[in-house]
């Protein structure tokens, strides 16, 4: 039974983390690279649009690969989980649940940021940096950094860079 547990660890942190940190990635080196994805945010309404961009790439490549090797893990949880949120808020949520509706609805990043949590709280499993280095977060204290962290750190950024256009 461990080893099913550490093997599902293992696939879920790589798949949520390399998908991640190959979206980030893609906001460096993809179509539009930064200039687009700044252009972009500066649509909906940020404020320092390069920097939000730079700042979303930087977030989803390091989150992604601390997650994937399960080094930090509540910490890399909490900033998979704040750029999940700031995603929702900024351009899903008016879009509504479903992820097949025009402009594509929150179900997706939400999903996402609870696999987040979800690997922030039981830990990364024996097959991970973090239980190599023997580095654990005991009783709640995952699910308090990466919910914290996560839902606080979403909270600073819009409310430090998010100015959405008014309906006109």
């Amino acid at each position: 039974m461990v080893d099913q547990l550490n093997l599902g660890m293992l696939v879920l942190r790589l798949v949520f983390g390399l998908f991640l940190a190959y979206h980030g990635y893609n906001k460096f080196f993809g179509g539009g690279r930064i200039a687009g994805t700044a252009g972009w945010f500066g649509s909906m309404g940020f404020r320092a649009p390069r920097l939000q961009a730079v700042m979303a790439a930087c977030t989803e490549i390091g989150a992604g690969v601390l997650l994937a090797a399960g080094l930090l893990t509540p910490f890399a949880a909490a900033g998979v989980i704040a750029v999940m949120i700031v995603a929702i808020v900024t351009s899903h949520w008016k879009v509504g649940f479903f992820i097949f509706k025009p402009g594509q609805g929150w179900e997706y990043c939400a999903s996402i940021a609870v696999a987040a949590l979800v690997i922030g709280t039981t830990g990364p499993g024996e097959w991970s940096i973090d239980h190599a280095i023997d580095l654990h977060f005991h009783d709640w204290s995952g699910l308090i950094i990466a919910a914290a962290l996560g839902v606080g750190g979403a909270v600073a950024q819009l409310a430090a860079f998010y100015r959405p256009p008014s309906a006109s």
